[in-house]
């Protein structure tokens, strides 16, 4: 069973899933790719109270003093970029250039493409909570966010990024 809840925003309405005991979805309501981890079976307007919690935290411009438990399920490549981007520190950014270079070293081979990269960091299904908009172009440019390039500048300036 999944559950789901909707949380306001400054952004915008996000939509919150949950299987009951992980976050298993966090997307700006009509975001590209919106919602497509969740299947048929779905309560809509659950109670997602810690949720919450991270989310009010969050865009009061405070570190979430915690991270709730997360279920993902997909690609083994794509499952080790989301773990990528769990690691880069609040209000800081990497490049698509420096995800690549690290899945790379991981494989053991000598490169990996920036849009392989890019596509796996699109179609991150827990937004903010795996900071995909901490992610930029070579010359720290704002790409490629699906929830709008609009949403990606605030969320850094939301976590005073250097730059934005």
């Amino acid at each position: 069973m999944q559950y789901t809840d909707k949380y306001r925003s400054p952004l915008g309405e996000i939509t919150l899933a949950s299987d009951g005991d992980h976050l298993t979805g966090l997307w700006f309501d009509g975001q590209k790719y919106f919602a497509a981890t969740l299947g048929a079976d779905v309560t809509k307007n659950a109670e997602l109270p810690v949720f919450r919690q991270i989310m009010d935290c969050y865009f009061m411009g405070k570190i979430p003093s915690f991270t709730p438990p997360i279920h993902l399920e997909d690609t083994p490549f794509r499952l080790a970029v989301w773990d990528l981007l769990s690691k880069i520190p609040y209000g800081e950014v990497v490049t698509y250039k420096e995800l690549a270079g690290e899945i790379a070293r991981q494989k053991g081979i000598p490169s990996m493409s920036t849009q392989a990269i890019g596509g796996a960091v699109g179609h991150n299904p827990i937004s903010i909570i795996i900071p995909c908009h901490r992610v930029v172009g070579s010359d720290g440019s704002l790409t490629g966010y699906a929830g709008g390039i609009d949403k990606k500048r605030s969320l850094l300036t939301i976590e005073r990024a250097k730059g934005f």
